[in-house]
């Protein structure tokens, strides 16, 4: 819940007196049935939603000094690109820095990270009292969107003067569009920006009288401000604050996702936040600081990819029209690019399966602006809306569309395509122990009547095993393909993905068995794409999830086997006898098998382990 929620919240209050009068009833109410326990929490969002597992495996927290504030402990995420060394001589990759919203998280960005992140060095960071960040400092001070844009800078710079980045890519989301503009324009950013994504962009700010009423409101006491967002939230999953963001249509597992993200973002913050986005209006009328309107995004000279969706009511789609008004040539439509044409990308071939047949085929202009830099823009139909960035049914289709973007317009280095031929002809890009991987089967047979399968790697520039190939002998038969492997794929995932095969990434350690956190999110993911299949119709309910590490047997065979028996009701032995026949010689190494053995025989009861002082012998 963010700055742009404050139309659905104050909209029914003609003036700030009705408002008070309103919300004593309301407090009244909220405070009467908390604490009475009478609207019990059946979807338990007060939780932080948990991270992606590439965002868990390269963040950490570090302090931040800017002339606004310091910020005590604030969440960084840094992964730079997998083939780094081998690439380094041939391209010179920007950095692909990830700018959420507000009331947003990093966490909203896994989904698209699973493809971008084979393809450039990624970075990111949530604000103070968001995600996994500190709500430090607590003054309004460091909260406004200038604070918030020098909190940017500073942390951008620091990244790239460690890791030796020269350029960066802004891909913005929401109230992260308008930062990611205030960067691109900042005399003082030190880094070069070589294009800027914004998705579900805000045009302008609030007109003066708007400002007036939204200040006015955010004055209130915090406990107010609580009470009114308790009332947004009746309905749970259902609510008017859920609906908002992820449209009427959205499944149960998104809107899930989305109470929590809701209930996670707590009103001091989100108080201090929306504020701190509203302009100071002169006596001319004219916005000073705040979200940035005409004066900033006239002056981007840079690739600008402008993203929304058709059914997004927190910022709608002619915020788009509005910023291509401030920057586009008119008459300048460039060759081969029209708004009828296809788009070079999924979008155009058999949809990803993750994705409805509906919101998949976006409308798509390229112009030129007054610079003469490239202005992209897609709009994705309904029912995309604020969410499209983790909706299950879209971020396939944006991922693919930023690729395309990036790889046409910023750099041709940026293509998948492009590295993987570099990596391959030079032999950097290969599967370990190539004979070995060879000589291992490559699909296993049909597990718990084709529920699960399981695979060695795929390879890019093998004879068989390769994605085109997989695709063509497999897509009536496999539904996505789960990656646990801990490296870069040395496959191009998104031939699976256009040729209709699903692809997720779950890294995990090879030779050490999955953590029970580790099984608990992996079971949840196919619980999740088997929902997906039986909701879609009964040839592809009937399809397999395909699971590989590198060779297929251990880890592998332990996510299944842990599967079988959490969610199928198998022993343990029947379910290692069920992978061991399916791929033999099943689980190879002892130790993943007696980790098994632990995890599940029922009435084991283990005590603490105790440290005994010396005196104790």
């Amino acid at each position: 819940m963010g700055h742009y929620d404050l139309p659905w919240l104050v909209q029914n209050a003609a003036t700030a007196v009705v408002a008070t009068a309103l919300l004593s009833i309301l407090i009244a109410s909220y405070l009467y049935l908390r604490g009475s326990n009478q609207v019990p929490d059946t979807d338990n969002p007060s939780t932080q939603p948990g991270d992606h597992p590439i965002l868990k495996n390269h963040s950490s927290h570090k302090a931040f000094k800017t002339p606004f504030a310091n910020y005590g402990s604030i969440r960084t995420f840094y992964r730079p690109h997998a083939h780094k060394e081998k690439l380094a001589a041939i391209a010179d990759l920007p950095l692909l820095v990830f700018v959420h919203g507000l009331g947003g998280s990093l966490a909203q960005y896994g989904p698209l990270l699973n493809s971008l992140v084979n393809i450039a060095p990624c970075f990111g960071i949530d604000l103070p009292g968001h995600g996994l960040s500190r709500f430090s400092p607590e003054t309004p001070d460091g909260y406004s969107t200038s604070a918030l844009k020098v909190l940017w800078r500073t942390a951008i710079q620091d990244i790239c003067e460690q890791h030796g980045h020269k350029k960066v890519v802004l891909i913005g989301h929401s109230y992260g569009c308008s930062i990611a503009a205030l960067l691109a324009v900042d005399s003082r950013f030190t880094v070069e920006v070589a294009g800027i994504i914004a998705i579900c962009p805000k045009a302008a700010p609030p007109t003066q009288p708007e400002t007036l009423k939204y200040k006015v409101f955010l004055s209130l006491p915090d406990s107010w401000l609580s009470a009114f967002r308790w009332w947004d939230k009746r309905g749970g999953v259902n609510s008017t604050s859920v609906n908002r963001f992820v449209g009427e249509g959205a499944g149960i597992d998104l809107r899930r996702l989305q109470l929590r993200y809701n209930a996670a973002f707590k009103t001091p913050v989100w108080k201090r936040t929306a504020m701190g986005a509203l302009p100071e209006y002169d006596a001319r009328g004219h916005a000073i600081g705040g979200i940035p309107g005409q004066e900033a995004w006239s002056k981007i000279r840079v690739p600008l990819f402008l993203v929304a969706g058709e059914a997004d009511k927190v910022t709608k789609p002619s915020e788009l029209a509005e910023i291509v008004s401030f920057l586009h040539k008119p008459g300048k439509s460039l060759p081969g690019f029209t708004k009828s044409d296809p788009v070079p990308t999924a979008a155009t071939t058999p949809p990803p399966p993750s994705d409805e047949t509906t919101g998949l085929a976006p409308n798509l202009t390229t112009t030129r602006t007054l610079s003469s830099s490239v202005l992209k823009t897609a709009t994705l139909p309904f029912p995309a809306a604020h969410a499209l960035l983790y909706d299950h049914r879209t971020y396939r289709t944006v991922a693919g569309l930023i690729e395309d973007f990036l790889s046409s317009h910023v750099s041709p280095h940026l293509s998948l395509g492009w590295q993987l031929q570099q990596l391959t002809t030079t032999g950097k890009w290969d599967v370990k122990n190539l004979e070995k991987w060879q000589r291992t089967p490559a699909v296993s047979g049909p597990i718990a009547n084709n529920l699960l399968r399981g695979l060695k790697t795929l390879r890019e520039q093998d004879t068989e095993h390769t994605p085109s190939k997989f695709v063509a002998k497999w897509k009536d038969t496999i539904y996505a393909v789960i990656d646990i492997s801990h490296d870069a794929p040395v496959y191009s995932t998104r031939t699976l993905e256009e040729g209709g095969i699903q692809y997720h990434k779950f890294p995990t350690v090879s030779k050490i068995p999955p953590t029970p956190t580790e099984v608990a999110d992996f079971i949840a993911l196919v619980d999740r794409l088997r929902a997906e299949m039986e909701a879609k119709d009964n040839t592809e309910a009937k399809k397999a999830v395909a699971v590989h590490c590198h060779y297929g047997f251990n880890r592998t065979g332990f996510f299944i086997c842990s599967y079988l028996i959490e969610r199928r009701g198998y022993g343990v032995q029947e379910a290692l006898d069920a992978f061991r026949e399916a791929k033999p010689p099943g689980i190879r190494h002892d130790h993943f098998v007696d980790a098994l053995w632990v995890r599940h025989t029922v009435g084991l009861k283990r005590a603490p382990t105790l440290k005994l002082d010396d005196s104790e012998g």
